[in-house]
């Protein structure tokens, strides 16, 4: 009994070292909803034996509550496991599953196919080297296979499988198949795939997945786990050291080490590395582990680095070898995927994740949109769910980055939403932009404090916000006049006047009106470092747009007066005739109306425009106004 336990254990080990001996290959199931992807990954869960008998009853249980397949196991149980997936029938979030075949082993991300959940699809391949794109055998190609496929190229998926599914439901007919074939050599031949194939299949019965099907004699291609064991997952590697810092350990008193995941090339005991933003160098004096100290590295080790001496270097530094420094730059071009319900707009500030670094960053120019369905370059003005663009972009302080092509790690980056934390958009860098390193900023001799003695004044920048009507204009006129008396100098800018000249160009959209801010913001700082006192009266609409110019001035500077009238009042008063036209539909984007108004949750001072009492609000701004410059911007109250 124990020779057969000790024969039992043998075997199991030679297993386990048979299948660690196997290559690794990472692939996604994709393609539009409802073509079959969770089904397809269940059959091959089923054809390699990797269901077990508990799980195979659970599956018979869901299979009669939730399935579709009639008293038939539903396959595409085995990965929808979530509640609202099992109900509405659809994949919701990334399911990854492990199995292997007699030459290999593979993980495989079922990734759902709703327009709704993009997001999931491009996260699960951007670590993929295969993607196979299902289609139905009787819907063809839709938009949504299009975008998928186009975004598996853009990640860098070299290899794409188009996966004909449900050729039972059009009796196995060869033309069928071929004609979707043709199609889609034809879509993707520009995406830069390094193999694209074919196969059809049966996922529910299947056909073609792990055994050639009887009822497909006319075709002579591999079986579908054949197409896995046979593709090369080898990627372009880059030598560079890359070395993202995600933690300073400091393990005891006097010692400190450098921690991250190697995300590039090797570093080595003796190795003189460098920090990128300061330009520091040091030696490696020691690579540490969980498992006890290392002489090497190499890209996806876990680290922690100990050098001969102590460097200015935390989270958010990227260190690289001392005699192959890693590019710096704040503006460069990229290819975004536009992942968020609300609309994007060049001009409006993100918050940018590249690697461990953090910066805010807006974008400076959409250059064009691209159709998926054409791939035909098109203008916008703002990027919608689901869009994919190539933009400028350009970031408040220079980043350790390169293009995508070249260095995932430096080339992939996320916007976040500045006020709702939500990740609205993916990018891959194409090129840094040369403009980043041939602009500098020019010292002058003058200073802003040599203005201000000159002044006998701080300067300031006084934001009015409000509704069309809400007085803002009557405000700024009577605080210039107040400010003017008592001998300070002054410069108003109002929404009609700058709408004459410096943007006469922009018009009443959203992307416009985000547009208008920025540079009514940027010339403000301008005359801020003049030694001006600059009164700003713009309606001003989104919270994000003004929370941009308190942080372009600079919050010390700024001081943010929000005009809380009532639309009503403001109606009453019409002195341009806007809302009157508006009612007629003669003006579409009147903010109040038809256009949308954020009201400040933290203005610095609110006036009640509808009082009258401009005489208390003049004389509270000119106290703070005249005050020295505070460095604690919670000073706020209500007129």
């Amino acid at each position: 009994m124990a020779h057969d336990t000790q024969q039992q254990s043998a075997g199991l080990d030679a297993v386990l070292r048979s299948q660690a001996a196997q290559d690794l290959l990472r692939f996604i199931t994709c393609g539009s909803v409802d073509d079959g992807k969770s089904t397809l990954i269940g059959r091959l869960l089923w054809e390699s034996k990797q269901v077990f008998d508990d799980q195979l009853d659970a599956l018979q249980r869901a299979s009669r509550r939730f399935g579709t397949q009639g008293d038939a196991i539903d396959f595409a149980l085995l990965v929808d496991g979530l509640a609202a997936e099992r109900e509405q029938g659809i994949t919701i979030d990334v399911a990854y599953r492990y199995f292997a075949s007699a030459r290999r082993r593979f993980i495989v991300a079922d990734t759902p196919g709703h327009e709704q959940y993009t997001r999931n699809m491009a996260t699960a391949a951007s670590t993929a080297d295969c993607a196979l794109l299902l289609v139905d055998a009787r819907s063809g190609l839709r938009t949504q296979t299009r975008r998928h496929a186009f975004i598996a190229s853009l990640l860098g998926v070299r290899h794409v499988l188009l996966v004909v599914n449900k050729m039972d439901l059009v009796d196995f007919d060869a033309a069928r198949f071929e004609s979707i074939r043709d199609a889609f050599a034809g879509f993707a031949a520009p995406l830069g795939f390094a193999g694209i194939g074919a196969i059809p299949v049966s996922a529910l019965h299947g056909d073609n997945v792990t055994r050639r099907s009887a009822h497909t004699a006319w075709y002579h291609g591999p079986t579908l786990v054949g197409y896995l064991d046979g593709v090369d997952p080898r990627r372009a590697v880059d030598s560079r050291l890359v070395f993202p810092v995600q933690w300073v350990n400091r393990p005891r008193a006097g010692a400190r080490g450098w921690s991250g995941t190697v995300a590039g090339g090797q570093v080595a005991v003796g190795d003189r590395v460098r920090v990128c933003a300061s330009g520091q160098t040091a030696e490696v004096a020691e690579i540490v582990t969980m498992d006890g100290a290392l002489p090497r590295a190499g890209a996806g080790d876990a680290v922690t680095l100990r050098l001969d001496r102590p460097l200015d270097a935390s989270r958010g530094d990227v260190i690289a070898a001392a005699d192959d420094p890693l590019d710096m730059s704040d503006q460069f071009e990229a290819t975004l995927v536009w992942m968020h319900a609300d609309a994007g707009l060049a001009g409006r500030s993100y918050e940018l994740k590249l690697a461990t670094q953090w910066t805010t960053a807006s974008l400076t120019a959409i250059k064009h949109r691209i159709d998926v369905n054409t791939l035909a370059h098109e203008p916008a003005r703002q990027l919608q769910l689901n869009d994919i663009a190539v933009c400028n972009v350009a970031c408040s302080r220079p980043l350790v980055c390169d293009a995508y092509a070249r260095s995932t790690a430096l080339g992939a980056f996320i916007l976040v939403d500045r006020y709702s934390h939500a990740t609205v958009a993916a990018g891959m860098i194409r090129h840094n932009l040369r403009r980043a390193s041939n602009v500098h900023r020019q010292a002058l001799e003058i200073t802003r404090d040599a203005r201000e003695r000159l002044n006998g004044h701080a300067s300031r920048v006084v934001w009015f916000t409000g509704l069309s009507g809400s007085g803002k204009s009557t405000l700024a006129n009577a605080l210039e006049v107040e400010l003017h008396r008592r001998g300070m100098r002054t410069y108003i800018l109002d929404g009609d006047n700058v709408r004459q000249g410096l943007n006469r160009d922009l018009g009443f959209t959203d992307a416009d009106r985000v547009e208008n801010i920025r540079r009514i913001a940027e010339v403000a700082r301008l005359m801020l470092d003049a030694g001006l006192v600059v009164i700003t009266a713009f309606i001003s609409p989104f919270e994000r747009e003004r929370a941009m110019a308190r942080e372009i001035i600079g919050a010390d500077r700024f001081i943010e007066v929000y005009v809380d009238t009532p639309l009503a009042v403001c109606e009453q008063r019409d002195a341009k005739g806007l809302y009157r036209k508006a009612r007629a539909g003669q003006i579409p984007n009147m903010t109040g109306l038809n256009s949308p108004y954020e009201a400040p949750l933290c203005a610095d001072l609110v006036a009640d425009g509808a009082s009258g009492d401009i005489a208390a609000v003049v004389a509270e701004l000119s106290a703070r106004v005249s005050a020295p410059v505070a460095t604690d911007a919670s000073n706020r109250n209500f007129v």
